[in-house]
């Protein structure tokens, strides 16, 4: 190779410029990204949580069985509890079953819910919530106990 052709191409080439980039085009755009149901489900767990009126999520079963998962070794709370996903390429599907605090709205409280967990999975993930459907499977009443603080009562 001569000295002119080496100023004029510093990679050394042959001259065909586009050997001197690896990959093509943007490096954000280079392979794909998958989300597992399961992340889904926490970040609609977590989000349906902080909304006012929501005191519990899950059904009745669900939440005794996590009750004693909780106090299992290792176990942990689990926050996808009352949340069932269903994840495409580009969408997501959600099933969520809430308990609500008595008193409250429950279709203010079913909208607000909607609203917050559309908003956290789509600009956490970019997936395209496609439809958020709700279940009030109980109501909180002011001088019931919850099942946690009873089962804590007993073990102390």
């Amino acid at each position: 190779m001569t000295e002119s052709s080496q100023r004029n191409n510093p990679t050394g080439g042959s001259g065909d410029k586009s050997l001197g980039r690896r990959g093509g085009g943007d490096p954000g755009t280079r392979g794909r990204t998958t989300i597992a149901d399961g992340v889904v489900e926490k970040i609609a767990g977590m989000a349906a949580r902080d909304v006012v009126g929501v005191h519990a999520m899950g059904s009745g079963l669900s939440r005794t069985f996590g009750a004693v998962r909780d106090r299992v070794p290792g176990g942990g709370k689990s926050v996808t509890r009352g949340v069932k996903a269903e994840v495409g390429e580009s969408q997501a599907a959600l099933d969520l079953e809430i308990v609500v605090d008595y008193g409250v709205a429950i279709a203010d409280v079913a909208r607000d819910v909607r609203e917050n967990v559309v908003s956290a999975v789509e600009r956490m993930t970019g997936l395209e919530v496609v439809e958020v459907n709700i279940a009030v499977s109980d109501v909180k009443l002011p001088d019931e106990e919850d099942d946690e603080d009873e089962s804590e009562q007993r073990v102390q």
